[in-house]
């Protein structure tokens, strides 16, 4: 469901409370720095979505949450389909790459995935013929809820919440 921005901003702030959220998506955590969180830096190509499904599938599994494995790698290979097609012109941005985050805080797991642009998410009536406009669909029917977030360092995070009962 797609939540009014401070809807939004409360409950990724419930998420991540203790936790710098703009450092976390800076890049890939050195150990022990949040043992509940994981990111990975990727460039903004199509072979990044792959990427993103792995580190999303063996960090669930690590979890013990591999029960939401095909589901949570869906909604990332969406967000990161996104972020990848909308972040232009190519080069636009520098060395700032697409981060994605997941972070578990029981009794869920937020997937995030920010970009340097401040295009804002727009959903769209889903085209069942057409080849693009569903992914913010998938996104919505995936997950328990969705949503997106500037970040101070400009760009915006747009994540997906996953309800896990352990």
């Amino acid at each position: 469901m797609v939540e009014e921005p401070v809807a939004t901003a409360r409950c990724l702030e419930v998420m991540t409370r203790d936790i710098d959220l703009d450092r976390l998506l800076e890049g890939p955590l050195h150990p022990g720095v949040h043992p509940g969180a994981t990111t990975c830096a990727l460039r903004p190509q199509a072979d990044s979505v792959k990427t993103a499904r792995d580190v999303t599938r063996s960090t669930l599994d690590r979890w013990g949450l591999g029960r939401l494995r095909d589901d949570a790698a869906l909604v990332v290979s969406e967000l990161v389909t996104n972020a990848v097609r909308y972040l232009t012109p190519p080069g636009a941005y520098g060395d700032r790459p697409i981060t994605l985050m997941l972070l578990r805080r029981e009794p869920h797991v937020l997937l995030s995935v920010s970009d340097p642009s401040d295009g804002v998410p727009a959903p769209k009536e889903p085209d069942f013929i057409s080849e693009h406009g569903r992914g913010l669909y998938i996104v919505e029917t995936y997950s328990d809820r969705w949503g997106w977030n500037p970040l101070s360092r400009g760009g915006k995070a747009v994540w997906a919440l996953f309800h896990c009962d352990l």
